[in-house]
């Protein structure tokens, strides 16, 4: 691992790349916060891909690429004259020291959980904070995401299930109303009956959701992790079968349930 010195020159080092990107490369110089933005959003995605696959040599790419965006916004805000990247890095570090009174100040904290806590309690208190506690939360953020982190502030407001165990109850609650609403909705029989249906069913889906995506919090699973490795299993269980019929000269769409079932339950078997 390289001393201080040596990183120091490396931050040095993209940071001149920048700037010479931005005056000598067209591509570079068209761009603007809007252009990248859909390009920041892909880079963190397959950060996230090599996270959850635990590739070191992936991660270690994917970690400069998305460095490489928080360096081209902040050369873009330069240029206009708003702010920095030396802005950016002290309003950083005021932030984390603001925020960890029981390391840059005299605060005791027992564990993990008061720190979390005391970090929603600080961050309601800033000069130029959120003004709600959920006001921080992206409207873009995906749905399981935003679920997920609306119930974990609450929760440090303390707006939270006094037991986990209770949670089942709400749980079931939802899916009962759901399964209600579908089945209201295939009973419709006028075109606005139907889209009504519609309308309701799609809420009390969106509960039951919710409901599940809080029962995963309370017991410590982050439903998006675990959302990601069910769609993993499914892709491989199902290009197992998919695989299995071409090497036998078959199309999946003359194939049975049945047929394919047994096919899913022979990759499942083999630990697919």
């Amino acid at each position: 691992m390289l001393n201080k010195e040596k990183k120091l020159e490396a931050f040095e080092r993209a940071l001149d790349v920048m700037d010479r990107l931005r005056a000598e490369c067209p591509w570079n110089h068209a761009q603007t916060n809007d252009t990248l933005r859909p390009m920041t959003l892909e880079e963190v995605y397959e950060l996230s891909d090599a996270v959850l696959k635990k590739d070191d040599a992936a991660l270690e790419k994917e970690l400069g690429d998305v460095f490489l965006h928080v360096i081209f916004y902040a050369k873009i805000a330069e240029e206009e004259g708003r702010y920095d990247i030396a802005d950016i890095m002290n309003k950083l570090c005021e932030k984390m020291i603001y925020r960890h009174p029981h390391v840059f100040s005299t605060t005791k904290v027992a564990d993990a959980e008061e720190v979390s806590t005391n970090w929603e309690m600080l961050k309601a208190r800033e000069k130029g904070g959120n003004k709600r506690i959920l006001s921080g939360i992206p409207d873009s953020m995906p749905p399981v995401l935003k679920a997920f982190s609306m119930q974990d502030k609450a929760r440090g407001v303390g707006f939270d299930w006094e037991e986990k165990e209770q949670v089942w109850d709400k749980v079931k609650e939802e899916q009962g109303e759901c399964e209600a609403e579908l089945k209201a909705m295939d009973s419709a029989t006028s075109a606005q009956e139907k889209e009504a249906a519609f309308d309701r069913a799609e809420e009390e889906l969106g509960d039951y959701l919710f409901a599940v995506v809080n029962a995963a919090r309370l017991y410590g699973i982050n439903p998006d992790t675990a959302l990601n490795r069910a769609c993993d299993k499914f892709r491989r269980r199902f290009t197992y079968l998919e695989e299995h019929t071409i090497r036998e000269g078959r199309d999946l769409h003359d194939m049975t349930l049945a047929e394919m079932d047994a096919i899913w339950d022979e990759g499942k078997a083999k630990g697919l």
